[in-house]
């Protein structure tokens, strides 16, 4: 990730701290800060690493280097100090919903311009907001990642909070109330141009929601759901005794589970929270998709999925019960799927060029995985990899098989160097 500059790194670091310090004051006078050149290079920088495409004007970054950055960078700023800066709508996306899901989702992809202001606004408002949110919060938050979210649930599981609520909300972002937010925002925000600033960015691509692909938005929907997180963390201290808690929750995004202790005593603790989630929800105008929202009991050998993760809890023969959890059979066929495709699709090319292509698909799952009990799964898409590449070598020369005696595991890894780090780590 690409580093602030310590002027900027410095006042995200007061601003947090003054946050941290007073939960109830407003902030005034940031306007100023966000229209900083040195907060929209840093924004543009962080922009830029992400390698988006291009927005509605099909403008990309490699055109804007080469009409130069900071001229387009003054632009900005000239446009933001004046009040003549406007958003332009997004440019709309569809991909696969992955995971088995029928249908697509809908991404909304801003221009780079657009995506320098959304971060500049990001970039001095998340501190106030990160003094704000809660431990079980994860999602796209500073020096906090799905790994420790996925850790949080395993041991939440270890201490026998073995009944869960897997919540399932229905087209969240797409239903996230302007006002509403607003409001939320305006509660610790006391800067009027900031504020329609802000309003300018959510009201360009429609009445309601935020879209999916746009730099703030992660931002603007933990903000959003923080109240629920607020009155989880209240059931944990009210029901705690001592160093002991009877629920627990790990929140990533629009994805949240819920995990309640066993025991009977508790049965009026995992209905209350139930009711109350609901009842936060509803207030915000967010839907719980109910035939897809799950409630599992781990001791009677159920299973739920978090964050790509498949959950269960194992019991050996003394009777100690240990969380499992490994990638879901989806998500490795998703992977094998896509692999098979590139792999089909490049049938001419050099096994060099196709290795190449499918070393960075293969790193990036593997490292989102490698936690866990993933052993056997890696196990079996190295397994599935090495023996797709040797029969695409052997179809090359027009011959059947796998070529077991021709080519070794390790000239495999060593000289064509196919991808071989499976290595399972603890966070």
């Amino acid at each position: 990730m690409i580093k602030a500059t310590i002027n900027l790194q410095e006042l995200r670091r007061k601003i947090y701290l003054k946050a941290k310090s007073e939960p109830s004051h407003r902030f005034w006078g940031l306007y100023v800060h966000l229209c900083k050149m040195e907060t929209l290079r840093a924004s543009y920088q962080l922009c830029k690493s992400n390698h988006g495409s291009a927005g509605i004007d099909g403008v990309t970054f490699d055109q804007v280097d080469q009409q130069g950055a900071e001229e387009f960078l003054r632009q900005i700023q000239q446009e933001l100090q004046a009040g003549t800066y406007f958003p332009d709508r997004n440019r709309i996306r569809h991909i696969s919903k992955g995971n088995g899901k029928k249908g697509t989702r809908q991404l909304g992809i801003p221009t780079i311009k657009d995506r320098v202001v959304q971060g500049a606004v990001k970039l001095i408002l998340e501190p106030v907001f990160e003094a704000d949110f809660q431990p079980g919060s994860y999602g796209y938050r500073p020096k906090r990642t799905a790994h420790q979210a996925v850790e949080r649930v395993a041991q939440a599981i270890v201490t026998e909070k073995t009944r869960v609520i897997d919540l399932d909300l229905r087209s969240y972002f797409d239903t996230i109330g302007h006002a509403l937010l607003l409001g939320k925002i305006a509660s610790r925000i006391d800067d009027a141009k900031v504020m329609h600033l802000l309003k300018l960015i959510l009201k360009v691509n429609g009445k309601q929601g935020v879209p999916q692909g746009g730099v703030i938005s992660p931002l603007l929907s933990n903000i959003y759901l923080n109240e629920v997180d607020k009155m989880l963390e209240k059931a944990i201290e009210t029901t705690r005794e001592g160093k002991y808690t009877h629920i627990a929750y790990a929140r990533f995004a629009d994805d949240l589970v819920i995990l309640v202790d066993f025991h009977r005593r508790w049965d009026w603790l995992f209905e209350g929270v139930q009711r109350r989630v609901g009842e936060e929800l509803a207030q915000l105008g967010v839907a719980i998709h109910e035939e897809k929202t799950k409630v599992v009991d781990l001791r009677q050998g159920e299973r739920f999925s978090f964050l790509g993760f498949d959950f269960r809890k194992n019991v050996n023969a003394a009777g100690k019960g240990w969380p499992h959890y490994q990638p879901q059979m989806a998500k490795r066929t998703e992977l094998l799927r896509k692999l098979k495709a590139l792999i089909k699709g490049h049938i001419s090319q050099p096994i060099g060029r196709v290795i190449h292509l499918i070393n960075p698909i293969l790193r990036g799952w593997v490292n989102y995985f490698r936690i866990g009990h993933s052993s056997r799964c890696f196990g079996y898409v190295k397994d599935w990899v090495a023996k797709k590449l040797r029969r695409f070598m052997m179809r090359a020369r027009k011959r059947k098989g796998f070529g077991w005696k021709k080519w070794s595991r390790t000239w495999l890894y060593k000289q064509l160097g196919l991808y071989s780090d499976y290595k399972v780590v603890r966070v």
